[in-house]
């Protein structure tokens, strides 16, 4: 509706959650209008009337406020000009919220008086005011009613929450939307369970196991009486929590309906419907009664708004929200607002008695159930609650009761953390990284338990949750255990820069002069005496193990103390932090903690190793000198320092008696550090931004220094990919991490292989070939710098190089592999075993021009490979040609006819190429006016003649040597025999080269 009073236009919504209208709506804001406001402006000495226009939902699919598209929205776009001071409604959240939030609203510029938009999205908006309590304030009174031990009930955690999946009022749909939501109050510190549908509901009234014995809904007594006959009995310790807000019937009948027993009834406090001239009739409700008031609001606030600018006539709008900590009555009883303009209610809360049957507050049940048989009744008359609860034994029971966290539940810690420097000893030790996981979105570490298999004794679960209890600043948190099928963890909090010892023993992050000064030693040692402290007085009551290991460091460097607890599981200590009192005799005590602090003090004041002694330095017998002291003199660490000294000396004291506790040592903690701490000179502000600058250069300089060393071995891995890899090919793996393959029309390939190489690996050791290999191909490497070539790979003795690709160059491709070809056979001949003195290093070379096509192949270790009949050809015709020549192919020849450079070759003839028939090739002898000096090929008759040239060779190097060449002497006469009679019977036919090989078959071919 719509009412107009000079510049001020009121809205409100047709649909009001499908309750009843008037019968005439013009009856109740027409008494609002003549008598309210006619009244409000007689004071003020002007005239204000009022208007409205009505419309219909008839044109939608669906009326109220049921849905999320608002007849009352899509009119206010219309009126946008016209509105004026305050707008009154809508009550649907959906409109609401479209009207009000601050990115998709319509940037309204008055305020809105709504009786609804209970949603949690309209939430703290500055321009809303809701009649009505919000579904805010509906969770906040269920969790602070929860959690408050009353005389009638007990602290309540555990809850069910049923949620309708029909039929369900728009009250009652976001007051359980608000219970629901993960995010707010009651979801995030309650232990509830969310029930959806009829059959969650079912199964959990008449599980024996249920998660609790409180079930929340919202709805009315209808719904109650359904639930209980559609479940059947129901468990006497069943209380049902009924969020009946807006039903005034529970104060005109004071005997509830039958079906309401044991039902806590949440409702509004008494309303005022007879408020003015009104008389109460079944047309009115909370609603229709909260637009009412809303008018009574806003005259209320107007009034007093005029009354404070005296009798200015001109009109004074009204601010974004001035509905907030304001307080009237109406219809709908006393209205309190909070400072967000939402109405704050003591509400009404009934119980129905078992015996009376009235409507009464009386004693509630525990919200656990019992699965022994029920220690806690309550019996309950109207007047006086009867309470027969034994809290002790439930809790005695609660603590024999222990389960393991979910391995599901545990997943594994994906963090990307950026260090200054690289943590050798936590890189080497996996399992330092593979027990960093998370639970509960938060990180943790998984330490085993490796005393136990899991199936924990009594006594043992009653510590594990007295551990799990503990929640300090300065101590690990413990959440649980797991059991995995290779051992039991429990699952401690996780600080992620590690252990003390390491952050004493890292002296270049942080470092003496800059970080680690004394007032923040000092600070440790704090840090570690609060969380001692603490510890001491709990019910843990004594640490038994600490050391520096068992102090780790957050990321904000809070020192924590981890490892307490779990005596019945893990042994006390036995090392360099253990009293003396308990070396000789095994045990734990709180004195023997105080000893154990001071070993870990003197480690922060010196940073040096557990108790160092330049007299001792083996820790068995640092041990055994401090358990049996000689004489009057005890062992202790070697103390050279002032200030600390005192305290110390006194916390390791022989005497456990003379130590002092932790309270003490940090009453004495705080006064060195006062004296330590000039303020007279520098203010606490002044040492903070001292010791952030100083760490702060200290950081700039770490950073500069890993820079410069980032870079270098980025340069090292970039020079080792270039030699690995052609240079585009490594950027183009660099930039898009793949290689396209390429086909290049023209290229030219050299082969090369050692002859006789199986004959010279047999007198030689495996050291000695791979020292012969790379001295060779060192120098072949040497050789390529000076030619456009690329190594394409060597495998054994073989030695494989191209040109033209992954650079093309024209016809100098064949220029470079020629010319390269000669400097690498003039190296050859000047070459010299250094295992076999005089004995000729031969190679045979081919060359071959053609297509090829070339790519990177596989992931691991990629090579760049190339493919095609041209790499054949050019090892055949490097298997059939001759000792110290190079064998080239027409198609070769044909490319160095066209460059200007005048190579001379010979014509061999026709030479058959397996694969390819005869071919045309020729010898490559030099350069016109180049000087080589090239080797001599060797003129043996035949191939055999050549092969017993060369055995005979190696035999006499050997003799030379002296190694015992009698053996070999016998065995390749005996071979080259077995050769010439085979030769003899194969006539003249001229066999395949081969390499020269002492094994029994003498045709061993490439």
């Amino acid at each position: 509706q719509f009412w107009r009073c000079w510049k001020c236009i009121f809205f409100r919504p047709m649909a009001l959650y499908n309750k009843k209208q008037p019968k005439d709506i013009n009856e109740l804001f027409f008494y609002v209008n003549n008598s309210y406001l006619l009244s409000m402006t007689q004071v003020l000495g002007f005239n204000l009337t009022a208007n409205y226009n009505e419309f219909t939902t008839n044109a939608y699919k669906r009326q109220g406020c049921g849905s999320s598209t608002c007849e009352g929205v899509a009119i206010l776009k219309d009126l946008h000009g016209e509105i004026g001071c305050v707008m009154l409604g809508p009550s649907c959240t959906y409109a609401t919220f479209q009207l009000v939030d601050e990115e998709i609203g319509l940037n309204l510029s008055i305020p809105i008086i709504s009786a609804g938009s209970f949603g949690l999205s309209c939430d703290y908006k500055p321009k809303l005011t809701r009649i009505l309590p919000p579904a805010r304030k509906i969770s906040d009174l269920l969790f602070h009613f929860m959690d408050e031990t009353l005389p009638f009930k007990q602290h309540w955690e555990y809850v069910y929450v049923y949620k309708k999946s029909s039929n369900i009022t728009e009250d009652c749909f976001w007051y359980i939307n608000a219970l629901e939501a993960a995010s707010a109050n009651f979801a995030s510190k309650t232990e509830r369970q969310m029930l959806r549908g009829e059959d969650e509901l079912k199964t959990a009234l008449n599980s024996k196991k249920r998660h609790s014995n409180i079930f929340i809904l919202c709805g009315n007594p209808g719904d109650i009486v359904s639930i209980k006959s559609m479940v059947g009995p129901i468990h006497e310790d069943i209380i049902f929590i009924l969020l009946d807000i807006y039903n005034p019937d529970y104060y005109v009948n004071t005997t509830s309906a039958e079906g309401m027993e044991n039902v806590l009834v949440i409702t509004l406090p008494p309303r005022n419907y007879d408020y003015g001239n009104a008389t109460y009739n079944n047309t009115i409700n909370d609603f229709v009664a909260g637009y009412h008031d809303g008018a009574l609001l806003f005259g209320k606030v107007l009034r007093e708004r005029k009354l404070s600018q005296g009798r200015n006539k001109e009109f004074v709008p009204l601010s974004d929200n001035p509905f907030g900590n304001v307080s009237f009555y109406g219809m709908g009883g006393h209205y309190v607002l909070d400072e967000y303009g939402d109405r704050d209610v003591n509400f009404t809360i009934f119980y129905t008695s078992t015996i009376t049957g009235e409507v009464s507050l009386q004693g509630l049940p525990s919200d656990v159930p019992n699965y022994s048989g029920g220690n806690t009744h309550i019996h309950a008359d109207g007047v006086e609650v009867v309470w027969t609860v034994m809290q002790n034994r439930k809790e005695r029971l609660m603590q024999k009761r222990w389960s393991h966290i979910d391995p599901h539940l545990i997943d594994p810690l994906d963090e990307k953390e950026v260090s200054l420097k690289i943590d050798e000893d936590k890189r080497k030790d996996s399992t330092y990284f593979n027990h960093r996981c998370r639970y509960d979105k938060k990180p943790v570490i998984l330490k085993e338990l490796k005393q136990t298999d899991g199936d924990f004794t009594e006594d043992q679960k009653i510590e594990l949750n007295t551990l799990r209890c503990i929640d300090y600043y300065n101590l690990t948190k413990f959440y649980g255990t797991v059991k995995f099928e290779y051992g039991v963890y429990g699952v401690f909090e996780l600080c992620q820069r590690g252990s003390l010892r390491y952050i004493l023993n890292d002296r270049i992050s942080y470092p003496d002069e800059t970080f680690m000064d004394m007032e923040f030693k000092i600070s440790v040692m704090y840090d570690i005496a609060k969380g001692m402290s603490y510890l001491h007085s709990s019910n843990i009551q004594v640490h038994g193990r600490l050391k520096s290991t068992n102090c780790v460091v957050d990321n904000r460097m809070v020192v924590k103390i981890t490892d307490f607890g779990c005596h019945t599981i893990l042994n006390p200590g036995r090392d360099l932090w253990t009293a003396p009192e308990h070396l000789r005799k095994d045990g734990v005590s709180q004195k023997g903690d105080v000893y154990s602090y001071a070993i870990i003090a003197d480690e922060i004041v010196r940073r040096r190793a557990p108790f160092y002694t330049q007299c001792c330095s083996d820790p068995t017998e640092k041990i055994y000198r401090v358990q049996f002291p000689s004489g009057t003199s005890v062992f202790r660490p070697d103390l050279n320092f002032e200030g600390l000294h005192t305290l110390i000396k006194n916390c390791w004291d022989e005497e456990p008696e003379r130590r002092p506790d932790f309270k003490r040592i940090e009453l004495s903690l705080g006064k060195i550090f006062s004296n330590l701490h000039n303020q007279a000179t520098e203010t606490y502000m002044d040492n903070l931004i001292r010791r952030l600058q100083m760490y702060s250069r200290t950081l700039e300089r770490l950073v500069e220094e890993r820079t410069s060393l980032y870079k270098a071995e980025r340069d090292r891995a970039d020079r080792l990919n270039f030699m690995l890899l052609p240079g585009p090919v490594v950027r183009s793996l660099k930039e898009t991490g793949r290689v396209k393959p390429e086909l290049f029309e023209e290229v030219t390939i050299y082969f090369s292989d050692i002859v006789g190489f199986t004959t010279l690996c047999h007198y030689s050791t495996p050291m000695e070939v791979v020292d012969m290999l790379n001295d060779i191909y060192k120098n072949f490497d040497s050789i390529l710098d000076h030619h456009d070539v690329y190594k394409v790979e060597t495998i054994g003795d073989a030695y494989m190089v191209a040109s033209g690709l992954p650079k093309r160059n024209g016809d100098r491709h064949a220029v470079d592999i020629a010319l390269m070809a000669l400097d690498m056979l003039a190296f050859v001949g000047t070459f010299e075993l250094l295992h076999l003195p005089g004995i000729p290093l031969w190679i045979r070379i081919g060359v071959h021009s053609g297509p090829c096509a070339a790519g990177v192949v596989g992931n691991k270790m990629p090579r760049y490979c190339l493919f095609g009949d041209t790499v054949n050809t050019a090892s055949r015709m490097e298997s059939t040609g001759l000792p110290l020549r190079i064998h080239v192919s027409q198609s070769t020849i044909s490319i160095l006819q066209r460059t200007d450079c005048k190579f001379e070759y010979e014509k061999r003839g026709e030479t058959y190429l397996k694969g390819k028939g005869k071919e045309m090739t020729y010898w490559l002898t030099g350069v016109t006016g180049g000087k080589y000096n090239l080797p001599t090929p060797p003129t043996a008759e035949n191939f055999q003649r050549l092969q017993q040239d060369l055995a005979e060779m190696i035999v006499s190097s050997l003799e030379k040597r002296g190694d015992g060449s009698e053996r070999f002497k016998k065995t390749l006469s005996t071979k080259v025999r077995r050769r010439e009679t085979n030769s003899s019977m194969q006539g003249d036919s001229p066999p395949d080269y081969f390499h020269l090989a002492v094994t029994d078959n003498p045709s061993t071919y490439l």
